[in-house]
């Protein structure tokens, strides 16, 4: 089994980062670079940086600030929001970013998850989706920041998205997100036996344990999480702890060996 990773979440809106409940009531928790150079220290596998209003914007990605954190950070970044173009993705790479997110434009133009993977291989791109409970039916996916229904219900989606190239499915609960009540391990699953490949969980970590449910009952490859490391004392070390007590493989941080 491959190493689990911990992926600390920062929400990027205008000047700093914010977190909010289900896609809403955004808090500021403080500026993105002393954020990726704390996560620096601790060790993380990877971080997701998402422009929250890049959407909203017909404005060209802010690509500069991209290559500012992208100097001061020193695990694998992904960074999504606003992405419509393989041009934007490009520049994003260049600027700093080692993977792309990709979220709303798919549903209008799912080719682009094609074209990225052939242009910079499928470990590049991560296909967000995000989505709430459709009655009797499962669960439906959510473009424009969780606002607006798309009427596809996820794993159909998943493995469409997969089909055409996607390395990975980042799956968040909206309305779990910033609840830290836990991920929704019914949604997890299914998502996870519906594609071969990895399944990043996202959405409603308040407590290690809930971290080690989302990997050893509903089979994710990774977790996500933003509010358990903002407003609580728990931190991806201890994450990385729980689950290792757990059995589950992880890469632990690194020890300098004491010497006479």
């Amino acid at each position: 089994m491959l190493k689990v990773r911990i992926i600390p979440t920062l929400l990027w809106k205008q000047f700093g980062l914010v977190k909010g409940v289900s896609f809403d009531s955004w808090r500021r928790v403080g500026p993105v670079l002393p954020a990726i150079k704390v996560y620096n220290q601790r060790e993380v596998d990877e971080l997701v940086l998402f422009d929250i209003l890049a959407h909203k914007s017909e404005d060209e990605l802010d690509y500069e600030s991209i290559d500012e954190f992208g100097q001061d950070c020193f695990v694998p970044l992904t960074v999504g929001g606003g992405i419509t173009s393989i041009y934007q993705v490009q520049q994003l790479l260049r600027a700093g970013a080692d993977k792309v997110s990709v979220n709303t434009s798919l549903y209008t133009k799912p080719e682009l998850v094609t074209e990225i993977a052939k242009r910079h291989g499928s470990q590049c791109v991560i296909a967000s989706v995000d989505v709430r409970p459709d009655p009797g039916k499962g669960w439906q996916c959510f473009s424009h920041a969780g606002m607006t229904p798309t009427g596809r219900d996820v794993c159909s989606w998943a493995k469409e998205l997969e089909d055409r190239g996607a390395g990975e499915i980042l799956i968040t609960s909206i309305d779990l997100d910033g609840t830290m009540r836990g991920y929704d391990l019914k949604l997890i699953e299914a998502v996870v036996n519906a594609v071969d490949i990895p399944v990043i969980a996202s959405g409603g970590a308040g407590t290690y344990q809930h971290m080690v449910d989302a990997v050893t009952k509903a089979g994710a490859s990774a977790v996500a999480a933003a509010s358990i490391f903002h407003f609580t004392e728990q931190t991806p070390a201890g994450a990385k702890e729980a689950l290792a007590a757990a059995g589950v493989p992880v890469r632990m941080p690194y020890v300098t060996p004491v010497t006479d």
